[in-house]
């Protein structure tokens, strides 16, 4: 079969795959997730390998086997929440346990749907038969459960709640039954913590006091379970019985529709087609992981999402701030789901007090703002001095790791980090409630950076900093030059774009231009990046060293040509396709600097394949952050906004057909466009906030017609369109 009749074949695939809804009148993902097996493990972190729902507030993982199907229940914002390293964590809400012991041994298909965010399971044995079908639901905290039999023998079971085991802190534990035979478990850390809170579960099976129930073949039973939470209720335990015991059939089917058509609309916000299935369906996996775990504006989802399955996880789940925190988000922007990326600052700026306490403390700069490695929710420090570190770790501040309170590990580099993420919705959106929420805190680092700088001749540098955790007191981590230039970049022009602080820009401006090139050197006959300029010089893993283009921004196919040749130098060298930590940088890294794109979705495909059902990849514990990689990966090379330039396919092999309808591009632009047989066509973009447009001519050497709102049209042409917006106004764009 000659190329084109193959890739033509992939693109038609590929369509089978994506549908659009007639109910809805738009775009839902056709993909079909299948786990074959129950989970294998209750890994030390979370469930892994097993299959995740939930709705960005409430998290459900289904685990154990047919004979006795376990829901863990996990809330974003039941937490302990003290300031010490080791006390603070995400808790475990509780479990429901669905027990047939007469499915012992039977067969396990589940599937999830994606278009409508729908678990189904089936489980046979013999002449035994059972068929699952569950989903939290998108508009409430609800787990619904419908069992239905399906053989030609009854069978019976029970369905109750527990609590999970217990952890060695203080904490207040409840199990019940309530006089309406609702099933009830609550959890409450109220002792030696900062911010008191608890959790409350209520599970619901009709006719049942106790849960029991028995099937005949063709029965069916739908059962409910509800969790709250003190700081969505003043009393959790009444609002999660409220809920549950209002789940009849009327009412679930007003959940069921609501949850639907949540789903449709979180599928319209932005889709692509690609010719090939499993870069795909892992794209919208991805997608559909961030919707169901990230929500609430106050508690984003921890370390391991809203999916903890052992009491007290690895790194306490924390929000970890030398990348864990913000990768998960990286694909969000582009992808116009911005209601999923709101939670990323909330922790943010509610941590500024401390930052400017370390700020303080550490370096001197009263006003500036630097944060430790780790922290969690409403201001808490998951990672401070603590007894127990002084126990076992005395030797921690004398090596440098911790400074005062704050466990840094050497490293400067963590708030600078996170105005990575404030800067990609910053500039893809240009919203002002969002900026002058988030200002404040990029301010702060700033100004933390402009008075830690050292002018050293006509250039300012970076001392006593680290690249690596522990590499302390390294000259000029490549990464930290690439964040502190995005700092003082995205201070200056929120600055410009508030009207405030005007007397500030120029010397964040002289910091930006006068900071230090990038250290270099010689690897395999070629020059390459540097990890620093005095200190570290190589790594064998991780992606710092290309951290400094994505996500800090500062080198994309309108940089210089040397540096750019010394970029995909440095790509090749590293070949991090896989790494344990930051895959999620080196993918996006490779398509801003125009590494091939035949390698970049050779490579992604294999990243693709090399998951478990749920999306998560094998061989890794860090969990949604690597949800971002395919998104962000496809997004960018498909349409990129970087530089200030709008370009369509950039880093797109031609003879590939592919789509895309609304991403999302710096100055707030939402792009559409199509390519079909090396032809780019229905170019459509929506100006949100009538921003100063920069196209690069996706049909080189002609002359482009414009239509506007109204039918207004004219002609530009020239390598670069330009063309002044409305805010709210729809432009499209034909070679003439």
């Amino acid at each position: 079969m000659c190329d084109t009749a193959v890739k033509r074949l992939l693109l038609a695939l590929s369509a089978i795959i994506v549908s659009c809804s007639p109910e809805e009148g738009g775009f839902l993902p056709g993909h079909v997730v299948r786990f074959e097996e129950p989970p294998q493990r209750t890994p030390s972190y979370f469930s892994v390998d097993a299959p995740l729902l939930g709705n960005g507030s409430m998290g459900v993982a289904l685990t154990g086997t047919p004979g006795k199907l376990v829901f863990y229940l996990n809330r974003n914002d039941f937490w302990r929440l003290v300031s010490a390293h080791d006390e603070s964590f995400p808790a475990i809400v509780g479990l429901v346990e669905l027990s047939v012991p007469s499915l012992e041994g039977a067969s396990y298909e589940v599937e999830q749907r994606l278009k409508d965010a729908t678990t189904f399971g089936r489980f046979s044995k013999d002449g035994l038969s059972a068929s699952l079908e569950a989903y939290v639901a998108a508009t409430e905290d609800i787990l619904v459960m419908k069992l239905v039999n399906e053989g030609r023998e009854r069978f019976s079971g029970r369905a109750s709640l527990a609590l999970p085991e217990k952890s060695p802190f203080p904490e207040k534990r409840e199990r019940g039954v309530l006089p309406d035979g609702i099933q009830f478990i609550c959890r409450a850390f109220a002792d030696s913590v900062e911010i008191p809170s608890a959790s409350a579960s209520a599970l619901w099976v009709p006719e049942s006091c106790d849960g029991t129930f028995s099937l005949a073949p063709g029965e069916s039973l739908t059962m409910a379970c509800a969790t709250s939470g003190n700081f969505k209720a003043d009393d959790c335990l009444q609002a999660a019985s409220r809920m549950a015991a209002a789940c009849d059939a009327h009412h679930l089917s007003g959940i069921r529709k609501a949850h639907a058509r949540w789903w449709a609309v979180y599928w319209n916000k932005s889709w692509v087609r690609i010719p090939d299935p499993v870069i795909e369906r892992q794209y919208y996996l991805s997608l559909y992981g961030m919707a169901s775990c990230s929500r609430d504006p106050d508690f984003p989802p921890s370390l391991f999402g809203s999916w903890i399955t052992k009491e007290i996880p690895a790194w306490m789940g924390d929000y970890h701030l030398n990348y864990n925190h913000m990768a998960p988000y990286y694909g969000l922007y582009s992808s116009n789901r911005l209601e999923q990326a709101r939670p990323y600052y909330g922790p943010l700026l509610a941590a500024m007090p401390r930052g400017r306490y370390y700020s303080g403390s550490v370096c001197g700069i009263p006003d500036g703002i630097m944060l430790p490695v780790g922290i969690g929710p409403l201001g808490i420090e998951t990672t401070r001095w603590s007894a127990s570190l002084e126990k076992s770790h005395s030797d921690w501040k004398d090596r440098g790791y911790v400074q005062d309170e704050g466990m840094f590990w050497g490293q400067k580099s963590n708030s600078a980090y996170a105005v990575c993420n404030l800067a990609m919705q910053f500039y893809r959106t240009l919203d002002e409630d969002f900026t002058r929420q988030v200002y404040p805190f990029v301010k702060g680092v700033a100004t933390f950076w402009e008075n830690y700088l050292t002018l050293e001749g006509d250039r300012y540098v970076i001392l006593d900093d680290a690249i690596h955790e522990g590499t302390i007191g390294t000259k000029n981590p490549i990464c930290s030059l690439g964040l502190v230039r995005l700092v003082m970049e995205t201070a200056c022009d929120m600055s410009e774009f508030l009207g405030v602080d005007s007397e500030r820009r120029e010397a964040w401006k002289d910091r930006r231009d006068r900071l230090a090139d990038y250290p270099l050197q010689e690897r395999s006959g070629k020059t390459v990046f540097r990890y620093t300029e005095e200190g570290v010089s190589w790594w064998n893993d991780n992606t710092l060293g290309i951290q400094h283009i994505y996500p800090a921004g500062q080198i994309g196919l309108d940089s210089d040509p040397a540096l750019l040749e010394i970029a995909r130098n440095t790509i090749g060298e590293m070949q991090r396709w896989k790494d344990f930590n930051g895959t999620n940088s080196f993918f996006p890294a490779a398509v801003r600097v125009g590494y091939p794109a035949d390698s970049i979705l050779t490579h992604l495909h294999e990243f693709s394949l090399h998951t478990y059902p749920n999306g998560f990849q094998r061989d890794n514990p860090h969990g949604p952050e690597n949800w971002s990689t395919v998104p962000c990966t496809v997004n960018e090379m498909l349409c990129m906004g970087h530089q200030g330039i709008v370009r369509l396919f950039p880093v797109w092999p031609r003879a590939l057909d592919a789509a895309f309808h609304q991403l999302r591009v710096e100055g707030a632009f939402l792009v559409s466009a199509t390519l079909q047989d090396g032809e780019i066509s229905g170019v459509i973009l929506l100006s949100e906030q009538g921003a100063s447009l920069s196209m690069q001519n996706p049909w080189p050497g002609q002359k482009v017609e414009v239509a506007g709102p109204g039918g207004e049209k004219q002609v530009l042409e020239g390598q670069i369109l330009l063309l002044s917006t409305s805010p709210g106004s729809r432009y499209r764009f034909r070679p003439l």
